[in-house]
């Protein structure tokens, strides 16, 4: 059975947030709330071999780039003062 939960205090910018979360997904901000509790505490899980396939497409884009040590370096110091 569906429990009731009251939270108080929540910050501005949280509220504000999630209602506009709530506005754009078409939901309340009861239903907003509880899909972000949701996909934060309840993870969706994958399966290994989709988790493989994943990393395997992955290294495969990585390794049509290539990359430099001086560029990594260039990029790793790029915005820094």
């Amino acid at each position: 059975m569906p429990t009731t939960l009251t939270l108080k205090n929540i910050p501005d910018a949280v509220y504000e947030r999630l209602r506009l979360s709530a506005e754009t997904h078409h939901r309340s901000l009861n239903g907003e709330a509880i899909v972000c509790l949701e996909s934060v505490l309840l993870p969706a899980r994958v399966a290994a071999s989709e988790r493989l396939v994943r990393a395997r497409a992955l290294r495969g884009a990585l390794t049509q780039t290539k990359f430099r040590p001086r560029d990594i370096d260039a990029l790793k110091r790029e915005g820094r003062a």
